[in-house]
């Protein structure tokens, strides 16, 4: 199965009733929902056919964001797209606090560091 090839991490309870598994895509999307619910994030940046992929409709909600698992530890990069008239430096850390608690609170791992790019910036006004 495809599932089967994609990067997990386990996850344990105390009382070891069974298994948890969280896909490391699963990680991404969480960081890419949290960094777009902070007000001057434009959207979430990505590769060539990312781009493509969206602006066929098609919704990929990791677009921009590596995720790095390790044990109980996330390490996250930001490729994100801000609005003009922002200021970058506070929205980056808005995005960085917002991110962090985001993850560790739905998965319970600790988040090491979240890096955040400025690829772009949105100048439409009508937005």
């Amino acid at each position: 199965m495809s599932e089967e090839n994609r990067s997990t991490h386990k996850l344990y309870e105390k009382e070891k009733i069974g298994e948890v598994q969280i896909a490391d895509e699963v990680v991404a999307i969480i960081a890419g929902l949290a960094a777009t619910e902070v007000e001057g994030v434009d959207s979430m940046a990505g590769n060539i056919t990312n781009e493509l992929v969206g602006k066929l409709g098609m919704k990929n909600l990791s677009k921009g964001v590596k995720v790095d698992v390790t044990e109980e530890h996330v390490s996250v990069d930001l490729s994100l797209n801000i609005r003009y008239g922002y200021n970058i430096p506070s929205v980056s850390e808005q995005v960085q606090e917002k991110v962090s608690t985001a993850i560790e609170n739905m998965t319970g791992l600790t988040v090491l560091d979240v890096n955040v790019k400025i690829a772009g910036v949105n100048m439409d006004e009508g937005r």
